[in-house]
């Protein structure tokens, strides 16, 4: 597998500064997500890797080599695009085998069958190969398409979102599989996504964007608990962190406008005595566990407890801070 890095790249669609002054690197083996809105530009990262687009300035390197005036083919890496590029008319065997018969790769055909064969057992879609792939539900259609990706063992895997058009439970077996398979495999993978949990559970580096600026690249844990800037904070966690007047509680840092509480920084009843009483507002219980929202002072405040509560609409709740984030009014962090 490679080394990837982004050094001051930037690139504008005519007035448009779709990613500006990005340096990144991502190390071999490495399974790095980037996190954003849309237009934060995390799929024109992608392209400028694959050699889809080409950078305005700056240089990419792939194992310390400058690829930016390499055309898409000779850079070996694979792509997943968000909608399943299939070929409506072949089947899924020849799918997976198209691939495979580029001039650059080479492969003959006995070693072609054998590579489909144990991607497509890997996929759990070994009984799919003969069907045509519009005879496919959707969760297969992805499945191929991945398996696109990974017959060809390039230097770098390069995902656009592939499951997002998949329903909950496709999702989640998916992630756990593309997981595994890059675990096991030990690839370099770069993986676009506009949802937290796919980022939190997949990732071991996660590079948060913003209107085209990486504002924070780092583990999960260290974006989750160590959050550069009140938007950063606000892109991981569920339910969202919550945003409240640093005056709500009493005094902040000196210059804290904001006050940022996730449900593990707030205590309530008995282990937040004589503290302030909220309202409980609405309950919501999710199996194994419940999210509880309360009203303290005109402000809306979402936070976990067990799933068998008895709190209910109208309870009173005494509520506190324990070790808060702060933001100025910029949003920077304190």
């Amino acid at each position: 597998m490679a080394d990837v890095a982004l050094k001051n790249i930037r690139k504008s669609f005519g007035p448009l500064v779709a990613v500006n002054n990005v340096s990144l690197e991502v190390g071999h083996g490495e399974f790095v997500v980037l996190l954003g809105p849309t237009g934060a530009g995390k799929t024109t990262i992608l392209r400028l890797v694959a050699g889809l687009e080409k950078p305005d300035q700056g240089e990419i390197t792939i194992n310390n080599t400058n690829v930016v005036n390499l055309p898409p083919a000779e850079r070996n890496v694979a792509m997943v695009f968000q909608q399943y590029s299939l070929y409506p008319h072949l089947s899924v065997r020849e799918n997976l085998e198209f691939p495979l018969k580029s001039p650059y790769v080479k492969m003959p055909a006995s070693q072609r069958a054998t590579t489909v064969e144990q991607v497509a057992e890997t996929l759990h879609i070994s009984h799919k190969l003969d069907n045509k792939a519009t005879a496919l539900s959707g969760g297969e259609m992805q499945r191929v398409s991945i398996g696109r990706a990974l017959v060809r063992t390039p230097e770098i895997y390069l995902m656009d979102e592939p499951l997002s058009s998949l329903d909950a439970k496709l999702r989640a077996e998916l992630r756990g599989e593309l997981k595994r398979i890059q675990t096991e495999s030990g690839a370099t993978l770069i993986y676009v996504t506009h949802d937290q949990v796919e980022a939190m559970t997949m990732a071991t580096k996660i590079g948060v964007l913003e209107q085209g600026r990486l504002v924070q690249f780092g583990s999960p844990q260290e974006i989750y608990e160590n959050p550069v800037s009140r938007y950063v904070a606000q892109r991981l966690g569920s339910p969202k962190i919550n945003i409240v007047p640093v005056d709500l509680f009493g005094h902040g840092p000196k210059d804290a406008a904001y006050m940022g509480l996730r449900s593990e920084h707030l205590l309530i009843g008995d282990d937040a005595d004589s503290a302030p009483t909220s309202r409980v507002t609405s309950v919501e219980h999710l199996g194994d566990q419940t999210r509880l929202y309360l009203d303290l002072n005109g402000h809306e405040l979402v936070i976990l407890v067990p799933a068998f509560t008895a709190l209910r609409p109208g309870d009173s709740l005494p509520i506190q801070p324990k070790n808060p984030l702060f933001f100025r009014v910029d949003g920077t962090r304190i």
